[in-house]
């Protein structure tokens, strides 16, 4: 059966891999993925480890749960800098109150108390949606923000409000350098990534994407909106749990609840209406711009002579965010995934004729 698309005649699956063969994707992917673990923690310097590249990649880990559950989903969430802390702080308390947890361990904990408390505030979803569920979900965020600063049994009793942690230690040995931190970020965002991206290629990511796009339909087609709904929280929760263990444990070191505000579920949100919603790459791209646009708006106008101060340049980020927000909405509603993605297509097709 003959169809065209992009200005191609195609005949059949084998003709369009023939066309557009995505073994070069494969293998630019594990070059990429080669390239981060060999070449970038030897040659980057300590700050752009600390900085740059591990904020980024624990970001980026954190989006790809949030876009499971809002992007593959469509279930709105405002709750994922709450389910972050609840990560974080199940790690901590794991550590604190038994004797020689591994880490490992701990970042699995945190994630695994995240995936509680994402399913119990998930429950709503079940009778409403849109904005009505996006109200629910805040309510978490208000509930654990309240929760860590009134109850001081999460602190381990903590006078200041704030904990901290010690030497990471994985399997014996000691994590101290930002290249060895970096490196075990990495390999469990390329080890989240993997099973994401399997997840929604799968029997469990075609009924997400069911109930995305006509819940009802789902149901009458035999898809449970319960299992969905829900097993789309737990995996999202979990994940996001993982990434708030990491971004306290490794990122920070020590924090206290404000570190997990709203203002984390909301740049979250950004992201991944930014990088592409329903896109496993797109939190990698959404992840990158966030971090890299604070750094170019305080670098540039220096390069440039121009007096900014750090109020400005915060007002500035805010601004740019808002705009960017408003186009891609309107303009590519898919974000910078789509772009990237159709560039690619672009960049194939450029040797044959049209």
């Amino acid at each position: 059966m003959f169809y065209r698309e992009n200005g191609q005649f195609k005949t059949s699956y084998r003709a369009d891999l023939a066309l557009f063969p995505v073994a070069q994707d494969r293998w630019a992917m594990v070059a990429a993925i080669a390239f981060a673990f060999a070449v970038v923690p030897a040659f980057a310097s300590d700050y752009a480890l600390r900085a740059v590249l591990i904020p980024f990649l624990i970001l980026a880990l954190a989006a790809i749960g949030l876009n499971i559950l809002v992007g593959y989903c469509g279930q709105i969430s405002l709750g994922s800098g709450a389910f972050m802390a609840v990560g974080a702080y199940a790690a901590y308390n794991l550590q604190a109150r038994i004797e020689g947890v591994p880490l490992p361990l701990a970042l699995l904990g945190g994630g695994l108390a995240a995936t509680v408390c994402g399913v119990l505030f998930g429950l709503p979803s079940l009778r409403i949606r849109g904005l009505y569920l996006a109200v629910a979900t805040l309510a978490a965020q208000f509930f654990v923000d309240w929760f860590t600063n009134r109850v001081k049994w999460v602190t381990n009793d903590s006078s200041s409000g704030s904990v901290s942690v010690g030497t990471l230690d994985l399997f014996g040995h000691a994590l101290q350098t930002p290249a060895q931190k970096y490196l075990l970020c990495l390999a469990l965002v390329a080890l989240f990534a993997l099973a994401a991206k399997n997840l929604v290629r799968g029997a469990i990511g075609r009924e997400w994407m069911a109930m995305r796009d006509m819940d009802v339909a789902a149901s009458v087609i035999g898809i449970r909106p319960v299992y969905a709904k829900l097993s789309a929280f737990a995996v999202s929760s979990f994940i996001i749990g993982v990434a708030g263990a990491l971004w306290g444990f490794v990122h920070l070191g020590s924090w206290e609840p404000a570190a997990f505000g709203i203002d984390k579920s909301f740049q979250l949100l950004f992201m991944i209406i930014i990088g592409g919603l329903g896109s496993v790459a797109g939190s990698f791209f959404g992840a990158a711009f966030i971090v890299l646009l604070p750094l170019f708006l305080n670098y540039v106008p220096h390069w440039l002579g121009l007096p900014l101060s750090t109020a400005a340049a915060s007002h500035i980020k805010h601004m740019v965010f808002g705009a960017l927000i408003v186009f891609f909405l309107i303009v590519e509603p898919h974000g910078l995934a789509r772009l990237w993605s159709t560039a690619r297509q672009k960049l194939r097709l450029w040797p044959f004729p049209h």
